[in-house]
């Protein structure tokens, strides 16, 4: 008899083991899907609804999951969505760095999915009334996923804030809420939108009615909400010029290459009526600081448009330093203002911690020759036209997804973003139409106008609703020249985008705590009344 209740016990024991793994293998199939949605829902192919879907496909796979089902659906989940997300990593620089990246932003969405399983588990009890758990328990889910988001875009090394959920939204209507509620905001609401749909789903306890019609409601007032009114004080006459270099790191090119091309691409609108010329990032690939015939191209085309030109090259500093640095040449007066780019991008910029870093992986390094260094003067440009002065913010490539970079030039009174970007690095892969689309978000999200300007593409401005005003075709040499509109609109992003992340993010996680509280305090008392 003994013996038959070991086997019973032992066969049940079984069972419920392989009932948990296959329950395990179900979430991971369902996270993974959802990563895959998400990382659809941006550009290339843009289809932003798929961020609601894929975010929910996520949530629903974290709901009762333990610390380490949440941790393996997390990992597994967050690489499919960053994986195909940043495969245009591989085009030159093959697979190591993507693996590198992806593997380490999947390691902050593990950690965020344990977070978020948590709050499943202990924020769910808090809120008794079924209504109300409709609207609550979403509401601090979302938080939590803005506080992953959130840390993941500021550190190590400055963070990488590219995959935000707001990122996905900027061809969508819900892209004009960012206006009001910042990047995180947008992405809490989409977020809270996921969860919503999820929570419908499981809240058995309600007629179907009452469960779905609060997302709708939630999901029609989101996207018929009002866009943020945005007066153009004037406008700026802006050449913009697109070299089409062959200004990737493995390109066989003599140097003055690039800046020849750029020459070339800017003659056929040089005796067109201009306020202001942009150039890409190192489109003066030849230092003009340093060297003459760089300075003399620089002076032909000034003084050929009567307007000043904002381009980007190499600079030196003092102690051996280098910088990523834009230049507003003047005619007849040279450079009279820098910009050194103040978050490098680690690992392809500048290698942190070199001593550490570089012998785990030496051949790769070494395409990381020199180590940029941190610049520290201002991101705006006061620009003296031949009608007025503008105050133009500058961001340098990867500058545009820093909130704090963007923060500051407007703060600083920048009625334009100039984003000179060299993107030639990427090939014909999905960076830079992904890098157009945080433009587009950013011109939202401030109420300016954004000149997004690259080597080869994709080079468009966009206005400070979100429209292209103009653009260039990908790989092809060209120039735009269109009247932009200025603007010293204050956009309630501006001011409060960053108090709404810290407290949605903050709720989210301080409910986790008083859920772990509670839940600890009626396990106890449970125990005692046993």
């Amino acid at each position: 008899m003994a013996a038959s209740t070991t086997i019973e016990s032992g066969a049940l024991g079984l069972s419920a083991r392989r009932r948990g793994a296959g329950w395990l293998v179900l979430r991971v199939v369902v996270a993974v899907l959802g990563g895959a949605l998400l990382a659809a829902a941006f550009p290339p192919l843009g289809w932003w609804p798929l961020a609601v879907v894929g975010t929910a496909l996520i949530l629903a796979s974290l709901r009762s999951a333990s610390i380490g089902a949440a941790l393996v659906i997390g990992l597994l989940g967050g690489f499919a969505f960053y994986g195909l997300h940043v495969m245009w990593l591989t085009t030159y620089l093959g697979p190591v760095p993507w693996l590198a990246l992806a593997g380490l932003e999947s390691v902050f969405f593990a950690g965020g999915a344990v977070l978020i399983a948590l709050a499943w588990r202990w924020v769910t009890p808090l809120v008794d009334h079924a209504a109300w758990r409709m609207l609550a328990v979403p509401a601090l889910v979302g938080g939590v996923w803005v506080a992953r988001e959130a840390v993941a875009s500021v550190w190590p090394y400055g963070g990488f804030s590219w995959g935000r959920l707001a990122f996905s939204q900027s061809e969508s209507p819900l892209g004009e809420l960012v206006a009001w509620v910042g990047s995180s905001g947008l992405s809490w609401i989409v977020a809270f939108l996921a969860a919503m749909l999820v929570q419908a789903v499981a809240e058995r306890s309600l007629r179907p009615l009452p469960r779905f019609a609060p997302v709708a409601v939630a999901l029609v007032a989101a996207i018929g909400f009002p866009a943020f009114p945005i007066a153009s004080d004037s406008t700026v006459r802006v050449g913009a010029v697109q070299g089409n270099a062959d200004a990737g790191l493995y390109t066989d090119r003599q140097r003055g290459d690039i800046l020849d091309d750029h020459l070339q691409a800017s003659l056929p609108i040089l005796d067109e009526e201009i306020d202001v010329m942009v150039w890409p990032e190192n489109a003066a690939d030849l230092n003009p600081l340093r060297y003459p015939q760089a300075a003399g191209v620089l002076d032909f085309v000034t003084e050929r448009t009567g307007a000043p030109l904002v381009v980007g090259t190499i600079t030196d500093g003092e102690e051996d330093e280098t910088f990523n640095s834009l230049l507003l040449w003047e005619p007849g007066e040279g450079a009279v203002a820098q910009y050194d780019k103040m978050h490098p991008v680690p690992f392809a910029e500048y290698l942190p911690d070199r001593q550490f870093w570089y012998p785990l992986a030496p051949d790769l390094f070494d395409l990381i020759p020199r180590d940029y260094s941190i610049g520290t003067r201002p991101n705006v440009f006061d620009i003296e036209t031949a009608q007025t002065s503008i105050l133009a913010g500058l961001a340098i490539c990867f500058d545009i997804v820093d909130d704090a970079l963007i923060h500051q030039m407007v703060d600083d009174g920048a009625e334009i973003i100039l984003a000179p970007t060299n993107n030639a690095d990427f090939g014909r892969s999905s960076e830079s139409i992904q890098q157009l689309a945080i433009a587009r978000i950013r011109a939202i999200e401030y109420g300016r106008s954004v000149v997004n300007i690259s080597t080869v593409g994709v080079s468009a401005i966009i206005s400070p609703e979100g429209s292209t005003l103009a653009e260039l075709t990908p790989f092809e040499a060209g120039a735009m020249v269109e009247d932009v509109p200025l603007s010293t609109a204050i956009t309630p992003a501006s001011v409060a985008g960053k108090p709404i992340e810290i407290t949605v993010a903050a709720l989210g996680l301080l409910s986790i705590v008083i859920g772990a509280v509670v839940a600890r305090r009626r396990a106890s008392r449970f125990g005692d009344q046993r």
